[in-house]
């Protein structure tokens, strides 16, 4: 019997929200590169996120290692975005103002 050997895509696809997912999972790309990068091996990886795939986080990993550069231009991107997105939601939600609010209201309730 011969081996055929067929050329098969990476198994990710982007959203709606322009984030990169692996397999049918809801796993980010940037998820799985990271842990990857931290020295998770991909059985460590789909330990940790069972909704993968083995044979899509190999996938993904050899995708990474192949298409490095552009992998990790997306991920700065990724971060960058991730910044802008906190720091305008402290601004409108200020944490030290809620956590001053509530420690009064905490307060409050103790001398009752």
């Amino acid at each position: 019997m011969k081996l055929v050997i067929v050329a098969e895509s990476a198994p990710l696809k982007t959203n709606e929200d322009g984030v990169v997912l692996v397999g049918k999972a809801r796993v980010p790309l940037d998820t799985v590169v990271t842990v990857f990068m931290q020295g998770a091996t991909a059985e460590e990886i789909v330990y940790r996120y069972p909704s993968l795939n083995l044979a899509d986080v190999y996938a993904t990993i050899a995708f990474y290692l192949k298409h490095q550069p552009e992998v990790e231009a997306y991920l700065q991107q990724r971060r960058l975005q991730s910044q802008e997105i906190r720091a305008m939601n402290q601004a409108r939600f200020d944490p030290q103002g809620l956590r001053d609010r509530l420690l009064a209201r905490k307060t409050t309730q103790e001398a009752y």
